[in-house]
């Protein structure tokens, strides 16, 4: 068996434990799990995937094999629910069949997909028939002009396209937005107003000091919310689940669709954190915040799946009660989100 610093699951635990929830040694079931597929994308939105970034080689890279493998043993463990991001995923050919092997494996519950929506209209037959139980698409701007300066690129109607075209065949969406002061923050009534007539969620983030974030404003949610109450009366809290992300939502008289908040800066959700994260290269992650990270790829190229069991249950273990978002002295992470998986 492998160790490393920090909490650790002994051998005979995991084999003993296959196919039962585990908790975090602070009492959290963690059953989901992030996995970066890609540090590639399409777009440059400044904050995740500034200029001059320095990509991997391919062969660095896991394989779907690879990932399939890492699924199945995490469902021995109890993880249940999996998202698959980037970089851009859909940048990776055959994006579509994993999602496929991902569903099919016993056990899993959930399989939904992070995207900028470029490239989603043209897959989703092919997402249908995977099995793909919801998508989300990152969108900080409804004004053509505005979406190419946040970018880098045109695309705009293609992503409210997509968007559209999605909720069409069913899938379920989920638009997720990050303001920044003197950007895009006067666009926040617009985004409520996508959800009048679409019965999707839009969800505010509050930008992460990750990366190049770190040097970016925050729009706080709580002011935000004030704002949205004071524009529309009978804003209500909308108690039904949505996902298994921190969300908190609210229900807007009129209004379709459902809004969400996700406040890491203003409104810490560690108690409820359920998940661990990969990044593209086989990095296990506990926290977002710290660069502690556990690799998996070694063990999963020399074919040992005991390894991989035991290392993802160290990752589980090995995750912090909190984050530090609120202190940026104390945040350890150093590398660009695209680099680490959104």
């Amino acid at each position: 068996m492998r160790r490393h610093g920090g909490g650790v699951a002994g051998r005979d635990r995991i084999d003993k434990g296959e196919g039962m929830i585990v908790k975090d040694l602070h009492g959290r079931t963690i059953d989901y799990m992030r996995i970066s597929i890609t540090d590639r994308c399409n777009l440059r939105c400044k904050y995740c995937m500034p200029q001059g970034i320095q990509q991997v080689s391919m062969n660095e890279l896991l394989t779907y094999e690879e990932i399939e493998t890492v699924c199945r043993e995490a469902v021995k463990l109890g993880i249940r629910k999996f998202k698959i991001t980037g970089g851009e995923p859909l940048v990776r050919k055959e994006c579509t069949s994993l999602i496929r092997k991902i569903k099919e494996i016993s056990g899993v519950e959930q399989v939904t997909l992070t995207t900028n929506g470029i490239l989603l209209k043209e897959h989703l037959d092919a997402f249908l028939l995977a099995g793909l139980d919801a998508v989300n698409v990152s969108l900080d701007t409804l004004e053509e002009k505005r979406f190419e300066e946040i970018t880098g690129f045109t695309g705009l109607r293609s992503v409210l396209s997509a968007i559209d075209a999605a909720l069409e065949c069913g899938l379920r969406v989920k638009v997720n937005t990050v303001l920044q002061p003197g950007i895009n923050d006067g666009e926040w009534n617009r985004f409520v107003e996508l959800a009048k007539s679409r019965e999707l969620d839009v969800r505010f983030i509050e930008m992460m000091p990750i990366g190049a974030g770190r040097s970016c404003s925050v729009v706080s949610n709580k002011e935000l919310l004030s704002k949205i109450q004071e524009a529309y009366p009978g804003v209500e809290k909308d108690e039904r689940i949505h996902g298994n992300g921190p969300a908190v939502y609210y229900r807007i008289p009129g209004i379709l669709g459902s809004i969400g908040f996700i406040s890491a800066i203003h409104g810490v959700f560690c108690d409820h954190c359920n998940r661990i994260r990969m990044t593209a290269t086989g990095e296990l992650k506990p926290c977002l915040c710290f660069q502690d990270s556990i690799s998996i790829r070694k063990a999963l190229r020399e074919g040992n799946r005991e390894d991989v069991r035991t290392l993802i249950a160290e990752a589980i273990h090995r995750k912090p009660k909190m984050h530090c978002f609120e202190q940026l002295q104390q945040i350890t992470e150093n590398k660009k989100m695209v680099q680490i998986g959104g």
